[in-house]
């Protein structure tokens, strides 16, 4: 029975609302002083001291997409070695992980991505989260959520218009993953599959509709098939 979840990346957007919602777990939120990913002798001190049967790994190198080309070598460490190490000190604890993956590992193209469809990121981005998908997928006792969310509001001036995805704000994702903590494998977490300027005009009337010029694929949402299963 998970109770205990240390959380990496603690200080990060999605961990403030996730320490905002009500659960009955304990999340325990490490920032990266306090928890760092690139030493071993760091995380296996938090799971010496705090016991947990689970961690959530949040930490990684994220925004803008374009820092994971300038930054290449730092992408690599934090989102695949920094994960990596994380799988291993769960492997030698018997610790569950969860990991908060992307729908970027899908290629974008005809939309309705299933678990199991091939996988061919379109960017770096995409690629450093599919290489730390495959160290968490080694370890049994694993799950791997890949997401599409963003913050509440919408902070854009414009919104595509012709890029179907399936965003959901930080909240909606929260009281997701509080009911599929015990889940293992993989699930797709998401909202309505919509154009991104179809679910940023919801919450944000002044928002302006643009064209992506190709800057993102056309189609990148997910089946949630197996979702609505789960948590029906």
């Amino acid at each position: 029975m998970i109770k205990n979840i240390i959380v990496t990346g603690g200080s990060g957007r999605f961990a403030k609302v996730l320490n905002e919602t009500k659960s009955k777990y304990n999340f325990i939120f490490r920032s990266k002083k306090q928890l760092n990913i690139l030493s071993e002798k760091s995380i296996n001190k938090n799971l010496k001291y705090f016991k947990p049967d689970c961690i959530l790994h949040l930490a990684g190198l994220s925004r803008p997409m374009t820092i994971h080309d300038k930054l290449l070598n730092k992408s690599i460490d934090l989102n695949i070695i920094g994960t990596s190490n994380i799988v291993k000190a769960c492997n030698n604890g018997k610790i569950k992980i969860i990991f908060l993956s992307t729908s970027y590992v899908y290629p974008g193209k005809k939309g309705s991505y299933k678990e199991n469809d091939a996988l061919l990121p379109w960017n770096n981005y995409g690629w450093s989260k599919l290489g730390a998908e495959a160290a968490v997928q080694m370890y049994k006792n694993s799950l791997i959520i890949r997401a599409c969310m963003t913050e509440k509001p919408f902070l854009h001036k414009s919104a595509f218009d012709n890029v179907k995805s399936n965003f959901i704000f930080h909240d909606e994702f929260c009281k997701i993953l509080l009911k599929i903590i015990n889940i293992r494998g993989i699930i797709n977490v998401g909202g309505k599959s919509q154009t991104i300027y179809q679910f940023a005009k919801k919450y944000n009337k002044k928002v302006k509709r643009v064209n992506s010029k190709g800057k993102l694929p056309s189609n990148m949402n997910m089946s949630l098939k197996k979702l609505k299963k789960i948590i029906s």
